[in-house]
């Protein structure tokens, strides 16, 4: 019989964000496995909810189940009763409604996205029920809620009782492992994958004539993390030298927007931005073959999925040295790797690359060949195997894992795919 399993997330298809791809991606991994995957979806937006509250539209909880794709998926709503309803109402219901979903499926093993409220939550679930439970940390979990007062016990306590923990960068495993050591012999890191597609099938996209010179891009959600500041600073130094456009494919976070129209008004290059506004992953992809550079100049991030996919796009790639950004691109191998918060060093990095036309291309055919071997969804998949299994057989290892060769995954050219490690370094 199969295995249950339910991942808990914040997101999910057609919901827009990287987790929600990365969760669906994982997903379709597992049902290849042979697992029965159901996703619970909390999309916890409380300020709506309280909006809601003070128009007079009140609503109970409710949780609307649905089929998509051999995925069972459940979409849960918290009640809204009260304008003055505070953060742990909501998750009180959100725990009500997965201790119903547990009684209704009888799930084996609980899969959480972050660690903070809903990796809290479902290890709670899990050890109430004694079933084992993954917790996936992503990035801002433990680069920035750590830090909340509010949220740090849960971190500590979730990170402490989670039967599993997976990371996706070796900067995130260091912290975990700095604040709850004993998880060093259940806890390992490794990489998303992307998933080969041809970007000639996507249609053109509404700005891709608006370039003067050489377009530089990034993607995202913008917000205090991604280090846009710098990236804006860095093209404004370049611009009385070189001809080019900074094109931000995405929207600033709300709650940062001001302080980002401050910035790109008190910048000298606010003329040469373009900003295109939220948009799908599909709308968003569709640039990268227009752009001569990609830029990710993040303070802190975790496995953004549009690295990856400028990557694939061949893209000559610049990074800040952090998180697993630092740990994909190779310096002057398949990009260029800069100190984060540093507009001088970033300058410097993206002037080489206007300047050199051949190594823009040099870099882009290296970094599209790291995508398509180490980023392989194989590599990925046979990694979350190994994971389940040990979740599943309550097992603590005592030596390295999952030691892939050309063979296994079909490539002719040989590569050196990210080391599986449960063992402290």
């Amino acid at each position: 019989m199969k295995k249950k399993v339910c991942i808990t997330t914040l997101e999910f298809p057609p919901d827009v964000g990287g987790v929600g791809e990365s969760v669906s991606r994982i997903a379709h991994m597992l049902i290849e496995l042979g697992y029965d995957v159901h996703i619970a979806v909390f999309r916890a937006v409380f300020r709506a909810e309280r909006s809601l509250a003070a128009a007079g539209q009140f609503r109970r909880a409710s949780c609307q189940t649905s089929r998509q794709d051999n995925l069972t998926i459940h979409r849960l709503q918290p009640a809204v009763r009260s304008v003055d309803a505070k953060a742990q109402d909501y998750l009180c219901d959100l725990h009500d409604q997965l201790k119903e979903l547990h009684r209704t499926y009888q799930f084996d093993i609980l899969h959480a996205f972050f660690i903070n409220e809903m990796g809290f939550l479902t290890t709670l679930l899990a050890k109430e029920n004694n079933i084992p439970v993954i917790n996936s940390v992503r990035g801002a979990d433990l680069n920035k809620h750590v830090f909340s007062p509010a949220q740090f016990a849960q971190v500590r306590w979730t990170l402490a009782h989670s039967t599993w923990t997976t990371f996706v960068s070796q900067d995130l495993m260091r912290r975990a492992r700095a604040l709850v050591p004993q998880i060093v012999s259940r806890s390992s890191s490794f990489w998303n994958s992307i998933v080969p597609f041809s970007f000639d099938t996507l249609p053109k996209p509404a700005l891709a004539g608006y370039f003067h010179g050489t377009g530089i891009a990034s993607v995202g959600s913008f917000r205090d993390k991604k280090g846009l500041e710098y990236l804006i600073e860095a093209c404004g130094k370049l611009s009385a030298s070189h001809e080019l456009t900074l094109l931000l494919v995405g929207d600033f976070v709300e709650k940062e927007r001001g302080y980002w129209e401050h910035v790109l008004a008190h910048s000298d290059f606010a003329d040469y931005v373009v900003v295109t506004g939220k948009l799908s992953r599909q709308e968003a992809i569709a640039y990268l073959p227009y752009i001569d550079i990609f830029a990710m100049p993040s303070i802190r991030d975790g496995c953004p999925n549009a690295l990856l996919e400028a990557m694939l796009a061949a893209r000559a790639i610049v990074g800040s040295q952090v998180d697993a950004i630092g740990e994909m691109i190779e310096d002057n191998v398949d990009g260029l790797t800069v100190l984060p918060g540093d507009s001088d060093s970033l300058a410097a990095a993206l002037g080489r690359l206007l300047e050199q036309p051949d190594l823009r291309q040099q870099f882009g055919m290296a970094a599209r060949k790291k995508a398509l071997t180490q980023l392989a969804p194989k590599v990925e998949q046979q990694n979350w195997s190994v994971v389940y299994q040990l979740a599943l057989s309550a097992n603590t290892p005592k030596a390295k894992l999952v030691d892939f060769d050309q063979a296994d995954l079909g490539y002719q050219a040989p590569f050196t795919p990210l080391s599986f490690k449960s063992v402290s370094q």
